[in-house]
């Protein structure tokens, strides 16, 4: 339905606005009690990418101690919550040259020469890693652990919303790092979505443990293709549920 973005835009303002307006003292106590635990600001803001590649300032309440983006490369690799099992990555890059002799080709890169073979199998062992979730993230702090689980910290996007980056429902907007990997024609379609604050995946994998990048790249895919009314008011009813997770992610 062509008129549907407009009638979901303007949905969008009327509803962040009065969502806003009416836990305005909510979020007042919820700044005070980041503020008292940890030294920082009270608001998290980084790049994302949402609709159309579009990079905007993403806002969330603080739940992690100050400096915590300088962490994530030491410890995603042995705490990504979305690492495929390394036994089955091996095995697709090693499908390339069993069962069959076939002739190294050669490539040309700012590097230099790379093996045609070598470059494929360092590309796949990049795309199984294209989702960085941390479970039982060290760098969460208490009050942090808490607004997490119950999604609290989500409600500045509110902010985003009324901007116009965000949508109340959509597809999540990714870090720059995350949706560079995401380029090629097999993933793009994710991105003709709206960026949003709860979505399909959120309401149908949240919480659950061992869910893979895969599986929530297919269902971004999946929303962007469905988009519709009743897609979206369903996963508005479904959201309260979701956020009362029994795992902590």
């Amino acid at each position: 339905m062509r008129l549907y973005p407009k009638i979901k835009r303007l949905a969008d303002i009327l509803a962040a606005s009065a969502i806003l307006l009416l836990i305005s003292p909510f979020l007042l106590l919820v700044a005070i009690a980041i503020k008292l635990e940890s030294k920082g600001p009270i608001f998290y803001t980084s790049k994302r990418v949402g609709k159309n590649f579009e990079v905007f300032d993403f806002y969330k309440f603080r739940s992690m101690k100050s400096g915590a983006d300088k962490e994530i490369l030491k410890i995603k690799d042995q705490m990504n919550q979305y690492t495929e099992n390394i036994d089955s990555v091996k095995a697709k890059a090693i499908s390339f040259d069993v069962d069959e002799k076939i002739e190294d080709h050669f490539l040309v890169s700012d590097e230099g020469l790379l093996i045609e073979s070598d470059y494929l199998k360092n590309e796949i062992s990049e795309e199984a890693n294209s989702f960085v979730k941390i479970k039982d993230d060290p760098r969460i702090t208490k009050v942090g652990q808490f607004i997490r689980n119950t999604s609290i910290d989500e409600l500045p996007q509110l902010i985003n919303v009324l901007k116009g980056n965000m949508s109340l429902v959509g597809n999540r907007p990714l870090p720059l790092y995350e949706a560079e990997k995401l380029t090629s024609d097999e993933w793009v379609k994710r991105f003709s979505a709206p960026a949003g604050i709860t979505g399909y995946w959120q309401v149908t994998e949240r919480g659950k443990s061992g869910v893979g990048a895969e599986s929530r790249k297919r269902l971004d895919i999946e929303y962007a293709e469905k988009c519709n009314f009743w897609l979206d008011l369903w996963i508005l009813v479904k959201t309260p549920l979701a956020v009362l997770q029994k795992e902590n992610v």
